[in-house]
């Protein structure tokens, strides 16, 4: 990201940094954050929180474009039993008071108010759990006190409801799977995502498999060790179908060999790029229990799929779905982009028209992001603006829902056009286990594969985290020692376990 100008932070009686820069981001994503030692720049914020017999207060004193104005949020001390919740709850309320201070001065009030975090679902439930709100409660709290749009607050509502709904279908045993595929056919210029255009090095995707096949093993013997359960795979990337269909054959094998999945409720593979899918990967993914695969256009814009380094066109994806419906017995998703370069509200509705033309049993729609590392970022790009997003984006919700889809898991990801979100769409009875389980924290996922984040979720939302090497290379250089951290997930088990009783 690319700064224009500095904000001078300034903090008393607390070091909230990060709630004051998450804030930042959302309101002046151009600023850079400093901490000078005494006060004296022009744009500033002076932040301080003060703790009394019954309440703690935050004041925020913002001053911008020589402009001066004040915000304030404070909380009732009874309602912070623990220390972290007190924790929390100032961090909430530093938020809110600098949020409050930038619509005294007059900033546009964003969608999603003063909610910052990548998880507006899981705000929502913590809402209901950790602050004792009812279902409608929290709901009029987004918006009442937050600041909320009222069709986000819609949105996140029902994103609720479906992780509510999965996490009561869970066991404690319960695990997800995901397994990395780091190529692609081509690297799209949006694309931050650890891949490896395959033409150039598709002479390592045997070696890779290989060490793969050797994690899956170490990640098989944990899950065994330790009890677990399988409910869902999930296999992405990259695009796992850049493999050939004997690649696929074997992998899919090694996983059914090495794991129980009589239990496993969905099993989901990546197919994103059209130009990938052929009739005989679709028959082998089959083959292997596999009941949903994603082919993604993105966009069915031929000239806005060449402005994004796709090497296929709208046809191809058409060809793709019937593929995937003439093999049979996949749920299919299909992802779009809303503030691709070129592309318009009236094309982006274009678009839409024909994935719903398709009758997919998931639509994903994300919002454009500015991801560190992407072509977009690196060499520029012409972009939608915040409104033309926005519009396209609106267009999503109404059509999708007078469609028969209805919104079951959201996330938000920095520098994204308009400040807005990603939502997963779907069917009544479609919902995607594993896309609710990793967006709100609901259970263990292990990871196998360059790049893999394996989170270790217990009870009281702790989450640790275990992270494979990032590139193809380095991940097969450095096999044995990420195989040998598997017995990590071991202790963590053995840990909650006898905590639990278990």
């Amino acid at each position: 990201m690319l700064y224009n100008s500095a904000m001078d932070i300034f903090l008393k009686g607390c070091d909230h940094k990060y709630a004051v820069e998450q804030m930042l981001l959302t309101l002046y994503p151009d600023e850079r954050p400093v901490y000078p030692e005494a006060p004296g720049g022009a744009d500033r914020v002076e932040i301080s929180l003060r703790r009394g017999g019954k309440y703690a207060s935050a004041v925020c004193r913002l001053s911008r474009e020589g402009k001066n104005a004040v915000g304030q949020a404070r909380f009732a001390l009874g309602r912070a039993e623990k220390a972290v919740d007190a924790v929390r709850l100032e961090q909430r309320i530093v938020k809110l008071a600098f949020y409050r201070a930038a619509l005294a001065l007059g900033h546009d009030k964003p969608v999603w108010g003063s909610l910052t975090g990548v998880r507006p679902a899981k705000f929502f439930t913590n809402l209901m759990e950790r602050d004792s709100l009812s279902f409608a409660q929290a709901r009029r709290a987004l918006t009442s006190e937050h600041g909320v749009d009222p069709d986000r607050a819609e949105l996140c509502a029902r994103a609720a409801e479906a992780a509510i709904s999965a996490r009561a279908s869970l066991t404690e045993k319960d695990v997800c799977l995901y397994i990395g595929i780091p190529y692609c056919p081509t690297r799209c210029a949006y694309c931050s995502f650890v891949s490896v255009d395959a033409p150039k090095i598709l002479k390592t995707i045997p070696a890779y498999l290989a060490a793969l096949e050797r994690e899956i093993d170490a990640v098989a013997a944990a899950v065994r060790e330790t009890g677990r359960r399988v409910i869902s795979v999930y296999m992405g990337g990259g695009t796992p179908t850049t493999l050939s269909a004997p690649q696929l054959d074997r992998l899919l094998g090694k996983l059914r060999a090495g794991f129980d999945l009589s239990a496993c409720r969905e099993f989901t593979v990546e197919a994103g790029r059209p130009d990938t899918v052929t009739e005989e990967k679709m028959r082998t993914l089959l083959s292997h229990g596999v009941d949903r695969v994603s082919v993604n256009p993105q966009t069915m814009s031929d000239a806005v799929l060449e402005a994004i380094g796709r090497h296929h066109t709208a046809a191809r994806v058409a060809e793709a779905v019937e593929t995937v419906r003439k093999v049979g017995g996949f749920a299919l998703n299909m992802d779009l982009i809303a503030g691709l370069p070129g592309d318009t509200p009236e094309g982006f509705a274009s678009t839409l028209d024909k994935v719903l033309a398709f009758d997919p049993e998931n639509i994903t729609v994300h919002t454009l992001a500015l991801k560190k590392g992407s072509k977009f970022l690196t060499e520029g790009a012409s972009l939608p603006d915040g409104g033309a997003v926005g519009a396209m984006l609106d267009t999503a919700r109404f059509r999708l829902a007078d469609g028969g889809y209805r919104p079951y898991y959201l996330y938000r990801q920095k520098f994204m056009s308009g400040s807005f979100e990603n939502v997963g769409w779907t069917k009544p009875g479609f919902e995607n286990l594993y896309n609710i389980c990793i967006m709100e924290e609901l259970c263990p996922i292990l990871a196998m594969g360059a790049g893999g984040s394996t989170k270790l979720v217990a009870p009281g939302g702790i989450v640790r985290r275990l992270m494979a090497p990032k590139y193809p290379k380095e991940y097969m250089e450095r096999v044995d020692d990420t195989c040998a951290s598997k017995e990590r997930i071991c202790e963590f088990f053995r840990t909650l376990d006898k905590k639990e009783g278990f």
